[in-house]
C-alpha cells in the first residue's frame, strides 16, 4: 500500500511540474515581448520629436545640416544658365573673363536655395570676377583661391551673413550648403 501511495504521489506530482515548465516558458516569452515592445516605443517616440521640429522651427539651412549627417546622400551640383563674362582689373592692356562655374552642393535641397537666390549671387560673384586682376588668375593657385572664395560669397548670401573679409579658407564648413566652385570653362583673353 505505501508503494501504491507513491506511485500516486508521483503520478500526481508530475503533471504540475509539467504544467509549471509551461508556465514558465509562457511568462518568459510575454516578458520578452513586453521588452522588445517597450524598446521600440522608446526609439520611435525618441525620434519623432526630432522630426517635428525639423519641419517646424529650423529653416532649410539646419535641415541641410540634418542631411549633411547622414553622409549617403550625394552631392547635388547647379549650373548657371550662362557663363560668367567680366573685364578684368587693367594692369597694361585689357582682358576679358569668361567663366563657367558650377556649385557643389550639399545636397538636392540647396538647389531650391540657390534658384530663390540666384540673382543676388549672380551679383556678388560678377563683382567678386571684376575685381580680379589677369596676373592673380595665371596659375592654378589663383583660380583655386577665386573658388574659394566665390564659395564662401555664395554660402554668406544663402546663409544671410555679412561676407567676412578674411582670407578663404581652403574648404567649406561640412554643414555649408556651396561646398564648392567648380570651373568647367575658364577662358582669359
Amino acid at each position: 500500500m505505501a508503494d501504491a501511495k507513491k506511485t500516486e504521489a508521483e503520478t500526481e506530482a508530475a503533471p504540475p511540474k509539467k504544467k509549471s515548465k509551461l508556465m514558465l516558458f509562457i511568462i518568459i516569452g510575454v516578458v520578452v515581448l513586453a521588452l522588445l515592445a517597450g524598446g521600440a516605443f522608446f526609439l520611435l517616440k525618441k525620434k519623432a520629436p526630432a522630426e517635428g521640429e525639423d519641419g517646424e522651427d529650423s529653416s532649410a539651412h539646419e535641415t541641410a545640416k540634418k542631411k549633411k549627417a547622414d553622409h549617403g546622400t550625394p552631392p547635388a551640383f547647379y549650373k548657371f544658365d550662362k557663363a560668367f563674362t567680366v573685364k578684368l582689373q587693367t594692369e597694361q592692356q585689357e582682358a576679358y573673363l569668361q567663366a563657367e562655374v558650377q556649385l557643389k552642393l550639399l545636397d538636392a535641397h540647396g538647389q531650391e536655395l540657390i534658384k530663390q537666390y540666384e540673382p543676388e549671387l549672380k551679383h556678388r560673384m560678377t563683382l567678386i570676377l571684376m575685381g580680379m586682376k589677369a596676373s592673380d588668375l595665371g596659375t592654378a593657385a589663383g583660380v583655386q583661391k577665386l573658388a574659394n572664395e566665390l564659395r564662401d560669397v555664395a554660402n554668406s548670401v544663402i546663409e544671410s551673413t555679412p561676407a567676412q573679409k578674411a582670407e578663404p579658407a581652403n574648404e567649406a564648413a561640412p554643414d555649408a550648403p556651396v561646398q564648392a566652385v567648380l570651373f568647367s570653362s575658364f577662358i582669359i583673353q
